[in-house]
């Protein structure tokens, strides 16, 4: 049977890339990002009160201690359980005021997870995200610069952080928060799909080393052989990460619950651009040395 020709219509998938990424970078203009506590100063308030508890209640006895600006979302699989977050830090005063006003009005209610953030840990959290991605940009260059050969490194690169913007864009579309944890599914993403992207770019070196390589086509034909060569395992050991990052999404806690969710959406987008990004990056690049050579 004739195997689809993913190489020659790689134009199509550069297509599609640009017309998300572009997307991608709109929405996080227009939406911003619903950062969490760990990035953004103020205190976040999270206690299970029950199913159907009255969330104007709530708001009001937060207004009624005087902390103003409160804003809440229900979470648990029933929305038993309220999320208040509040701009400013609190005293300890104001966190035990808190706690026996919620055992006051909501006699079920557990005892509530109180995290407060100042504002220069704040900053310092969000620069050490920002460095823990590049850091590992940087060693992924390096690792593929010395293993295989600076195209494969920077083609490589480029598809993960294609990769890292969708999955950004879509949390900021849908105002899903971030926080530390969607920070470490974002480095495991990374590792994951240039983990794929590793085992196609090997095939590639591999018969390269015995191919005659001359032409364009003959180049395209070579990376194409390689993709379907190991389409399998790349298939294969995505869906089995997927199959646990979706369990954990439905059947995880809520404190895990966005960092299987970028999980899940990562690895997915993060297959497919290993697949019909980064070789094509490749590709294309390598085909024009060859017709300089020539």
């Amino acid at each position: 049977m004739k195997r689809f020709d993913i190489v020659r219509k790689r134009k199509w998938f550069f297509l599609v890339s640009v017309i998300l990424s572009i997307a991608g970078i709109i929405s996080m203009l227009v939406t911003g990002f619903n950062l969490g506590t760990d990035f953004k100063a103020g205190t976040r308030v999270q206690v299970q009160l029950g199913a159907g508890f009255n969330t104007s209640e709530v708001v009001r006895m937060f207004d009624e201690l005087g902390l103003k600006g409160s804003h809440l979302t229900t979470a648990g699989n029933q929305g038993e359980v309220a999320v208040v977050r509040l701009a400013d830090q609190i005293t300890p005063e104001q966190e035990a005021s808190i706690k026996k006003e919620l055992k006051a009005n909501f006699p079920n209610s557990q005892d509530p997870e109180i995290v407060s953030v100042n504002p220069e840990v704040a900053k310092e959290m969000t620069r050490k995200a920002f460095y823990a991605l590049m850091a590992a940009s940087i060693g992924i260059i390096l690792y593929m610069a010395i293993r295989f050969e600076y195209r494969f490194a920077i083609s490589g690169v480029i598809s993960l952080l294609q990769v890292v913007l969708l999955v950004v864009s879509i949390f900021a579309l849908f105002r899903i928060e971030i926080d530390l944890p969607f920070i470490a599914a974002i480095l495991t993403i990374v590792g994951y799909s240039i983990h794929d992207t590793i085992v196609i770019f090997d095939r590639i070196r591999e018969k390269m080393k015995f191919a005659k390589v001359k032409t364009k086509s003959e180049l395209e034909d070579l990376v194409n052989d390689s993709l379907w060569e190991t389409m399998n395992r790349s298939v294969n050991t995505i869906l089995t990460v997927i199959f646990a990052a979706g369990a954990l999404w439905l059947l995880g806690g809520q404190a895990i619950r966005n960092f299987s969710l970028a999980l899940l959406i990562g690895l997915i987008i993060g297959g497919m651009s290993s697949i019909l990004i980064a070789s094509q990056l490749w590709v294309t690049w390598r085909a024009r040395s060859l017709k300089e050579a020539k």
